[in-house]
């Protein structure tokens, strides 16, 4: 066997294993998402959701009722893409928590609840420009990237985060386009 040979073998056996791991990497994201998972961590769904919005003066995210919504929203409006990255990213939380604190992400501390969450969130770094767009298109969201969209929406359109957790006027008299901003005033949830 001379140079060229070899080099073109060395190359040709590259190029197949990269088509492999891409093509098997393209069916784990195009998968049938399993969404029977999703019912059964209803309880890690909700301690998500919790350690995102935490209950303060204003209701927290359990008691708005976002998990219920969250797992609603990911069923019936996220693609497949994003559905099979949250559900890997739901187990992958819950199995760093276990392996790092020796037990699931619901029964973990409010701080090793939040260093997971940091863990997930640096792990999960969406790009930037076209290629996150493309990211986005073709692979889906990122597990952190749509557990803190769907848990604000799902808060923010609430009564109860609505009502308690922003500013709310239920019927506005008159339009005024620029209001003065009160120390301590939470946002606004109508525009």
């Amino acid at each position: 066997m001379n140079r060229r040979q070899a080099i073109g073998r060395i190359v040709l056996a590259g190029l197949g294993s990269a088509l492999a791991i891409g093509g098997y990497e393209w069916y784990e994201r195009n998968r049938t998402p399993d969404l029977s998972f999703l019912d059964k961590s209803h309880a890690l769904v909700a301690a998500l959701a919790d350690t995102i919005i935490p209950p303060t003066a204003a209701p927290g995210a359990v008691a708005a009722g976002v998990p219920d919504c969250l797992v609603r929203l990911l069923r019936d409006c996220a693609d497949r893409h994003t559905q099979n990255n949250f559900i890997d990213g739901l187990r992958s939380i819950d199995a760093h928590c276990q392996s790092a604190y020796g037990h699931g992400f619901a029964d973990c501390a409010a701080p090793d609840r939040v260093a997971a969450l940091t863990r997930s969130e640096r792990k999960d770094r969406p790009l930037t420009g076209i290629w996150g767009k493309a990211e986005n298109r073709f692979l889906g969201k990122p597990f952190f990237t749509t557990l803190k969209e769907y848990t604000v929406i799902a808060y923010c359109t609430s009564e109860q985060g609505a009502t308690h957790g922003l500013a709310y006027v239920g019927i506005p008299v008159h339009y005024q386009g620029c209001l003065p901003w009160q120390p301590g005033q939470p946002a606004w949830a109508t525009k």
